[in-house]
């Protein structure tokens, strides 16, 4: 793998997050209203910044010899228990369905499975 297969397959992993994302929420507000499908765009803007975290934190790894202090296990582990509290906030705060929300946090997800299944089926030689 190069560097520039590297950045292509970030560049449509970051695409296809935002076009699922959108288009799930545009779905999920027209099957179930539009408090429900701001609950699933909130989730999936939440798991979209933490797979941006995710990428920043391999390229940081990847490219020096020193750990920033963002790679270090407690900045991992604070991170999850500040989208948990940015979660129950939503679901409290905002009385938003919390299966609403959590489908949204699966966006990502998706967008990495939507990738591999590109990669399968466009293999370059």
């Amino acid at each position: 793998m190069t560097a520039d297969f590297y950045e292509q397959a970030l560049t449509r992993m970051t695409r296809i997050a935002a076009v699922v994302g959108v288009a799930g929420s545009i779905a999920v507000t027209a099957a179930r209203g539009p408090r429900t499908g701001a609950g699933f765009l909130l989730g999936a803007i939440i798991s979209f910044v933490n797979f941006r975290w995710w990428v920043n934190l391999a390229g940081a790894l990847g490219g020096s010899a020193k750990v920033p202090l963002r790679a270090s296990a407690t900045i991992l582990g604070l991170r999850y228990l500040l989208v948990a509290a940015v979660v129950y906030a939503i679901v409290k705060i905002l009385e938003i369905t919390l299966a609403a929300v959590l489908a949204g946090l699966f966006v990502a997800v998706a967008a990495v499975l939507l990738e591999i299944l590109y990669e399968l089926i466009y293999a370059r030689k």
